[in-house]
């Protein structure tokens, strides 16, 4: 029963993470923001923006990750991290060409603290939920 609950928790982070980046990417190419991803190459800006809201939504999926894990809350946190990483060099080999490489990499290196920052911030909202 761990088991389940610890895949659907770790499976949650995922899915929130995948539809609030690809939610916000949608939203941002219909407002003319971003171009159409067949179209042009994004600018450096378009790129950080990008980064920053994907760094707050892998913060998000480790703290909804760390929220629903029936115990080891920051370890599924990190677990999450590792396979955000491994997308993110997947990810990196297949759209090298799309974009300033600063950014895959940018993705890479920064899944698992994101994700563990997400978890962190959610055990100590419940040790300050506990102690009160």
């Amino acid at each position: 029963m761990n088991l389940l609950k610890s895949t659907a928790a770790i499976f949650t982070g995922i899915l929130a993470i995948v539809l609030l980046s690809t939610g916000t990417d949608l939203a941002l190419e219909n407002l003319d923001v971003f171009p159409p991803i067949d179209q042009a190459q994004m600018m450096p800006w378009m790129l950080a923006l990008a980064f920053l809201y994907r760094t707050i939504y892998g913060m998000v999926g480790g703290y909804l990750t760390a929220a629903l894990a029936p115990g080891f809350p920051l370890r599924h946190a990190v677990i999450l991290g590792i396979i955000g990483t491994m997308a993110s060099i997947a990810g990196a080999m297949v759209g090298w060409h799309l974009s300033d490489h600063w950014y895959p990499i940018a993705l890479v290196v920064t899944a698992p603290p994101t994700t563990w920052l997400g978890g962190e911030m959610r055990i100590r909202k419940s040790i300050i939920i506990t102690d009160k």
